[in-house]
This record gives structure tokens, C-alpha cells and sequence, in this order.
């Protein structure tokens, strides 16, 4: 995973900034505003499926706890 210098936003975005075409301070707030919209509502979604998902493991846990399997808690061995 690549990681993200937070502390220089720009040249974690842009490799050569002598490439990269200027914009004003507004257009930059707009961008970084978008972004950060379009960041939220993907993690908004994300969470969504993240929950349904253990709303189907919980509803597996309990059908084999009801059969009689034991459920041993925490990640299962590979």
C-alpha cells in the first residue's frame, strides 16, 4: 500500500508539479471539497456493506450455534 504524506498534500497527489497545470486557491477548494464529499459517501457505503455482511455471519453463528456446533470466538485458524 502506498502511503500518503498528509503533511504535503500536494506533492502526495501530483509526481511533477511543474506538469501539473496551476489553479487558483478556489478552484483547489472546490476539488479538495469534492473529493472529500465523494470520499464520505463511498465510506458511507461502505459501511453498509460491512454491516449486512455481519448481519449474514451473525444469522450463520446462530443456525450452527442451534445445531449444536461450538463456536469458538475470535478469527478462525487457517
Amino acid at each position: 500500500m502506498v502511503e500518503i504524506n498528509k503533511d504535503n498534500l500536494e506533492k502526495a497527489l501530483s509526481l511533477d508539479k511543474k506538469k501539473s497545470p496551476q489553479m487558483s486557491k478556489e478552484m483547489e477548494i472546490g476539488f479538495h471539497q469534492g473529493a472529500l464529499n465523494t470520499l464520505v459517501n463511498e465510506r458511507n457505503e461502505l459501511i453498509k456493506v460491512i454491516t449486512q455482511v455481519e448481519q449474514v455471519m451473525q444469522a450463520h453463528l446462530k443456525r450452527l450455534e442451534e445445531l449444536g456446533v461450538k463456536i469458538q470466538k475470535g478469527n478462525p485458524k487457517s
